[in-house]
Formats: C-alpha cells, structure tokens, sequence
C-alpha cells in the first residue's frame, strides 16, 4: 500500500495547481494502481483510495472520467463510493459502463438512479445481471420502449406480478415486446393467457414456433380457449350462398385474386370470406374466425402465403365489418408488417389452419 500512500502528498497540489491533462493522468495511474492490486486491497486501503478518486473525478474532463469508469467497473472490490459517483454521472459514456456492470452499486442506489436518470442510463441498468423486483419494477413504469424490451430479454431480471402486469399492457401494439415478455419461464400463467388474448395472430405464432416442446401444449391449450371463448361469443354467420357462388366460379375457372379483390371492393364480405376459404384452402369457419377479427395480421399471412400483392391485402381489411374504422396509421403498420412477412413463414402458419380441425383454429 506504499505507493498508494505516496500519492497521499500530491494530492492537493494536483487538485489546486494542475493541469487538466495532469489531473487525467493522476487519476488514470491511480485508477491502474488500484486495478494492478485489488486482489490484495483490504476496506481500510479500498477507503483510502475511494477517497483520493472521489476528490480528483470531480476536477478531470468527461473523456478522462470516461475512461476511468471503463477501468473500475468490471473490478469486483471497486471503491463504492467512486461507483456511485460515476453512476449518476449526467454523461452516459461516464455512467454508462458503471450501470451495466458493477456489481458495487446497491440496489437502493439502482432504484434511485432508475427514478431520477435519463432513458439511456436505465437501458444501461436493464441490461444488468440478477436485476431486483424494485429495481425492475421503476424500469418498466418509467422506462421507454427499448428500456422495457430490455428488461423483457433480460432473462436474470426478476419482475414482480405487477412489472409483469405493466410488461403485458405495454406490449398491445409492439410485436418485439410481446414476443420477449411471452417467452419468459418467469411470466405468471394468467398474465401470460392475457398476452396472448391482446396478441396479435403473428406474435402468437412465434411463440408456438418457437416454444420449447413442454411449453408449446400449453400455449396451444390456451389458443384453443380462447379461440372456443371468442365462438361462443360471436353469433355464426350463414355462407352457404356466399359458397355456392365461389364455387360456381371455380368449376368455371374464374376464380382467382381479382375476383377475390372484387368481392372485397364491393363489401361483400361473405362472398369474400368464402373466396379465402376455397383460394387459401383454409375451412370457411377458420377462414370466418380469421377475417372477422380487428387485427389483420390473419388476412396479411394468408395473402403473402397465396403470393397476393397488397392492394388485395388492403381490399380486405376494408372489406371487413370493422374496416370502415381503419385509420390510416393501422394501414401504415399492415402494410410494413406485410413486407417484413416472409412467404415461408405465412406459409408455415397457413398449413396449420389448413389442417387443423375448426374448433383448433386460431
């Protein structure tokens, strides 16, 4: 601990007649020396140098605080009160590193830099291993949606049955968020049926798609509730006709997407619905289910899987009952929701509704 003490006599004239450039170059060597025999260091020689550092970062340059906190945040034994410092630093380059890997801040000071710093310091704490309830709890209430993504992929995070209450509200209209907060071990069984009634038909599923064998009977289980829950509560309507002239059309060879576009610009919505029944080879009370719901990501799988172009796509959201409230941002979101779709995974999901028994639908 000699050297450490032999910076003891300098320190003031470092603080008073220094340089700028001096001062980095004190706190870096003194940063190095701490880092060279941390191993070594008991509280009382950790103390002493948390005192030095603490009087000399508040008289360094952001670039040289920058760096310092690059240093001292991975060593376990880091000066605590240097830690917090750096933390709550208005510079994110600064706190940046601190908040996303020492492990010297207390839970206590991440809750309160969660409740008082900007957006890029708590994506940094979401990021943080073994995160407690507290601590999340305040990231997913003031967080934005990268902070909350963050928190949702963040695996070692604990959230408590109300951050994950407040996680399945925010994901209704973020595909990304939905998707990470429903393949969490973690998520309470009824707020994960909650996520999957709000989700939408292609975050649904993902999750089947991507769900562990043991877990993926249970999330069909749950869509196969739901989907009995929604037909007993939707009165059936009658396609019989609606069928017999699709039908007619098809034994004639006149079936096809622009007579499909036609029934839909033309609001005949169950001549439409059934031409989706007999074209996308889907069973008309699968294809009823499909299109008779608000979302349209059912109509975007079944068109990208028939190869359809968007303006049949857009034809059949307004040719839905509740097409005449679509606004143009929903439009918006369809259409890049459409492009992003690829033909091989619309298809994928089109060969389960195709073989599925209709009481199975989604």
């Amino acid at each position: 601990m000699s050297a450490s003490a032999s910076l003891i006599p300098e320190l003031e004239d470092v603080i008073q007649n220094a340089s700028a450039e001096r001062r980095a170059r004190t706190v870096q060597r003194i940063a190095n020396l701490f880092v060279d025999g941390a191993d070594s260091f008991n509280e009382d020689h950790i103390g002493l140098f948390d005192d030095v550092l603490c009087r000399l970062v508040v008289e360094i340059e952001a670039k040289a605080r920058s760096e310092m906190a690059q240093t001292m945040a991975p060593v376990a034994n880091a000066p605590t009160g240097l830690m917090y410092r750096l933390a709550k630093d208005d510079d994110i380059a600064v706190a940046g590193p601190v908040l996303a890997q020492s492990q010297r801040l207390q839970e206590s000071e991440l809750v309160e830099l969660a409740k008082t710093r900007s957006q890029a310091h708590l994506a940094a704490i979401a990021g943080r291993s073994d995160l407690g309830e507290a601590v999340t709890d305040v990231l997913v209430r003031r967080g934005d949606s990268e902070v909350v993504r963050n928190v949702a992929d963040n695996q070692s995070a604990r959230l408590s049955e109300g951050g994950f209450s407040a996680l399945v509200k925010r994901a209704e209209g973020d595909e990304d968020l939905a998707q990470k907060v429903g393949s969490r071990t973690d998520i309470p069984p009824h707020l994960f049926r909650e996520l999957l009634v709000r989700a939408t038909a292609v975050v649904q599923q993902r999750l089947l798609a991507s769900a562990k064998p043991e877990t993926r009977a249970e999330i069909q289980r749950v869509l196969d509730k739901i989907s009995k829950e929604y037909d007993k509560a939707a009165p059936a309507r009658d396609y019989s006709a609606a069928l017999r002239v699709v039908r007619d059309l098809q034994q004639a060879g006149s079936l096809g997407e622009a007579e499909l576009v036609e029934f839909a610009n033309n609001k005949q919505f169950e001549e439409t619905v059934a031409a989706v029944s007999v074209l996308c080879g889907v069973p008309i009370e699968t294809a009823d289910r499909l299109m008779a719901g608000d979302r349209p990501d059912p109509i975007l799988i079944l068109c990208k899987a028939a190869n359809y172009g968007w303006t049949t796509v857009k034809a059949i959201i307004m040719a839905r009952p509740s097409g005449r409230g679509t606004s143009n941002h929903s439009i918006e979101s369809a259409f890049a929701n459409f492009e992003k779709l690829s033909a091989s995974t619309a298809q994928r999901v089109v060969r389960f509704w195709q073989v599925s028994a209709p009481d199975d639908d989604i």
